[in-house]
């Protein structure tokens, strides 16, 4: 599988803090990296002085059953909110949406006592056996802003008390596309690799609508059925699933349909 991306150009949007690993697969198989990240995650600076005893989750840590991660940037930013300590989140029982969830809990020194055997997202962790039965119990899912809300919602038709704590927001970032817009009008991007809903939205958000005509057409490689979904309906017409959202298979999907594209 050596260079089997020789010289062709991979426009990945990940957020740039979490892009390098990826980025450094694509060029070891001879690909060009094209960082364009369409996504900026920031922390939300919430001031103690604004915080009630209602409103402050760490207040409720103490009375929660499950303390429930929905990415490796909640997991860092609840760290960074709480001054970096672990201690307040060991009087939960902890679980985590998927692989890269789980690591990043693991390095901050928190044991993972749930985390979905097949997929990785909220329907795999409400899945789980130690979700099923939930009556009365306390419930603190930590996440960015604004995320999806079939966790919440189904836990608490199933009796749960459900509360979020927001550690992130994602912004679009401020960043030239002039590069990217060259690229497009010479038809060098051979492939794009989406990562998350939001990435794909802010990609056309973030490009004049000249260029959805041509971008519609390069080969896309997204994480979940439901960013495909998205990517059908936004009228881009070759799509990828990977099999998991690690990096390897994020590679593994980018060259299947590099490979699929040639052959035919």
């Amino acid at each position: 599988m050596n260079n089997a991306l020789q010289g062709l150009h991979v426009l990945v949007t990940r957020p740039e803090h979490q892009a390098e690993h990826l980025c450094q697969l694509i060029e070891q198989q001879g690909g060009v990296t094209v960082r364009f990240p369409t996504i900026e995650i920031v922390e939300i600076d919430i001031l103690p002085e604004n915080l009630t005893l209602a409103t402050n989750p760490l207040l409720k840590l103490s009375n929660c059953r499950w303390l429930l991660f929905t990415s490796a940037n909640a997991v860092n930013f609840a760290l960074k909110a709480n001054g970096g300590k672990i201690a307040g989140f060991k009087v939960a029982q902890v679980g985590a949406i998927g692989q890269a969830t789980a690591k990043a809990l693991q390095l901050a020194g928190l044991q993972v006592d749930l985390m979905p055997t097949t997929g990785f997202d909220s329907e795999a962790l409400l899945a789980m056996p130690e979700l099923q039965q939930v009556n009365d119990q306390n419930i603190l899912i930590v996440r960015g802003q604004g995320g999806r809300e079939e966790l919440a919602n189904v836990l608490r038709s199933r009796g749960a008390n459900v509360d979020y704590w927001e550690v992130y927001r994602r912004v679009i970032p401020k960043i030239q596309n002039n590069a990217v817009f060259v690229l497009l009008e010479q038809d060098l991007l051979d492939v794009i690799i989406i990562t998350s809903y939001e990435a794909l939205q802010n990609l056309m958000a973030m490009l004049d609508t000249d260029y959805h005509k041509k971008l519609v057409k390069i080969p896309l490689v997204v994480i979940s059925d439901r960013i495909s979904r998205l990517a059908a309906e936004l009228g881009f017409m070759r799509i990828a699933v990977t099999e998991s959202p690690a990096d390897p298979a994020i590679l593994a999907a980018t060259i299947a349909i590099i490979n699929e594209d040639q052959s035919g």
